[in-house]
């Protein structure tokens, strides 16, 4: 089994390399392939400027074999050649931007299938922001005001991005709507990857992550540990 890298926003920048330093040791080091998935940029025609950038960080924390990807959309999503590609990668990196436009473009894609292999293979699959938000069972859509279907590569819980910023409000809202599930909220500049031991996760970064249940909260800063059984990969 591999590993999941959950990032709050701000990616690119800062204290965020610490986590995505750290992914890319898990993923196998310098000359392990880093895919960029820049299909959650599309709408608003960042996708290409946005996957340079992407690029840019992973080489300068010392990456040589990053590439971003022509994924912007279901069609592309389907096109073997990207599948493919993807399945050769260690680390595939989702980009923050529109959430239900990701997921719309790799729900029940080969690409997606691909992202599964990469993580059942003990490689990493991550994402910063709405690139994160996708890979729950569930998501929330701050556009819309609905739910809808993830990823599936976490399961039980939904994430809550630029948790120290806006992402916050969203936590009434969501209490609302899932009071039985577990709401992950993550700082900006900071990540969370399932690399401590007995499963649990670690906390790298600038800010946080919090844990709100249905009747308390609870916080973790940067180098803490969250038990393995609060966040679940159901992926076998």
């Amino acid at each position: 089994m591999g590993y999941l890298l959950l990032e709050g926003g701000a990616e690119f920048g800062g204290e965020m390399a610490a986590a995505d330093r750290r992914a890319l040791d898990l993923a196998g080091g310098d000359e392990a392939p880093v895919d960029i998935v820049p299909a959650a940029a599309a709408p608003d025609g960042n996708h290409e400027r946005a996957g340079r950038r992407g690029v840019m960080w992973f080489q300068g924390l010392g990456a040589r074999k990053v590439v971003s990807r022509p994924l912007i959309d279901e069609a592309s999503a389907r096109r073997p050649e990207i599948a493919d590609a993807l399945c050769r990668s260690r680390l595939v990196y989702l980009l923050g931007g529109f959430p239900a436009h990701l997921a719309a473009s790799l729900l029940d894609t080969p690409c997606q299938d691909s992202m599964l292999s990469v993580v059942k293979t003990g490689g990493v699959v991550g994402g910063s922001s709405a690139g994160a938000m996708v890979l729950c069972d569930t998501f929330y859509d701050p556009k819309t005001d609905r739910l809808r279907k993830g990823l599936g590569l976490l399961s039980g819980a939904v994430i809550i991005p630029h948790h120290d910023t806006y992402g916050s409000r969203w936590v009434g809202r969501l209490r609302d709507m899932l009071p039985d599930v577990l709401l992950l909220g993550i700082d900006e500049e900071t990540g969370l990857i399932n690399d401590a031991p007995g499963g649990g996760w670690t906390v790298y970064g600038k800010g946080g992550a919090t844990l709100h249940g249905r009747s308390q909260r609870r916080c973790y800063a940067a180098g803490k540990r969250i038990p393995g059984d609060k966040l679940q990969m159901p992926v076998g």
